[in-house]
């Protein structure tokens, strides 16, 4: 894992995200198993800042599994200039999962951190991609391997609400 140091990432990395969305999922439906089998749901999302700027949140929504809301939080360090990324939703109430951190390089933030899958200890990555355009894409991938593989297992793609995703 690794996380930027020398970082040029600001507090306003993420003012593209701030506002409504329409958003196009891909999940795998198994994860870390070898499986090629993608569910495709539709949600919606909407973000906004907090803490002065220094921090922004957004709440996802989705019918997709029985339905549920999940919630991003995001916080900046001015002093390291890294954000750190948390993640919690109504499947496992009264839990944040472990924080990703990282910052962007051009129109893309590579976001990492340990986390653990099925009792095992596993690297999970953020990333961010096309945030200058009006279709910026986030995934999730896993490693179990110490991060020499990844397998992606999780896809957004992002519209402007109203606009299509």
């Amino acid at each position: 894992m690794s996380t930027a140091i020398d970082s040029t990432g600001t507090a306003r990395d993420f003012d593209f995200f701030m506002g409504c969305w329409d958003v196009r999922n891909r999940r795998l439906r198994e994860r870390l198993a070898g499986s090629e089998e993608w569910d495709e749901f539709e949600a919606t999302g909407v973000a906004r800042p907090i803490l002065g700027g220094m921090g922004n949140e957004d709440e996802f929504r989705t019918d997709y599994d029985g339905g549920f809301i999940g919630m991003s939080f995001r916080f900046f360090d001015p002093k390291r200039k890294v954000w750190s990324i948390y993640w919690a939703d109504t499947r496992r109430c009264g839990e944040l999962d472990p924080p990703v951190f990282g910052t962007f390089s051009g129109d893309t933030g590579v976001f990492e951190g340990e986390d653990t899958f099925e009792g095992k200890p596993i690297l999970v990555r953020f990333t961010w991609s096309r945030v200058t355009t009006e279709t910026p894409r986030w995934e999730q991938a896993f490693s179990d391997d110490g991060g020499e593989t990844w397998e992606t297992n999780w896809i957004m793609d992002f519209a402007l609400a109203g606009a299509g995703a």
